[in-house]
């Protein structure tokens, strides 16, 4: 799970995206405002705010350094750029790696003692 956590004003906004499983989720002070599945390079969420200004979140890897990056816009005006580093991503991919060789191996397990 990859976490982009920003302090706008008031308001404390937060994107959550899985790479397991592709469920990215929005959230502004605790409360879940945007959800949904994706599978490819780039994502975008829009919201709205207590104060009805339109939010943008662009959620995107970049290929030459690998980075996860949330860009972060209110009324198309940018306001930030949140970057993940390259290891969080690599230690993510090897626990996925990790686990899925573990999960065979005890499937083989199993299917060897029945």
């Amino acid at each position: 799970m990859v976490t982009f956590r920003y302090d706008l004003n008031q308001d404390v906004i937060e994107l959550q995206a899985s790479n397991w499983c592709g469920l990215e989720q929005v959230y502004i002070n605790g409360k879940r405002v945007s959800r949904k599945l994706n599978f490819g390079q780039n994502s975008e969420h829009n919201i709205q705010l207590n104060d009805g200004k339109p939010f943008r979140f662009q959620l995107f890897i970049d290929p030459t350094s690998e980075e996860m990056i949330c860009r972060i816009y209110k009324s198309n005006s940018f306001i930030t750029s949140i970057n993940q580093g390259r290891e969080n991503l690599v230690k993510s991919r090897k626990l996925l790696q990790n686990m899925t060789i573990f999960a065979t191996l005890s499937g083989l397990l199993l299917l060897l003692l029945n």
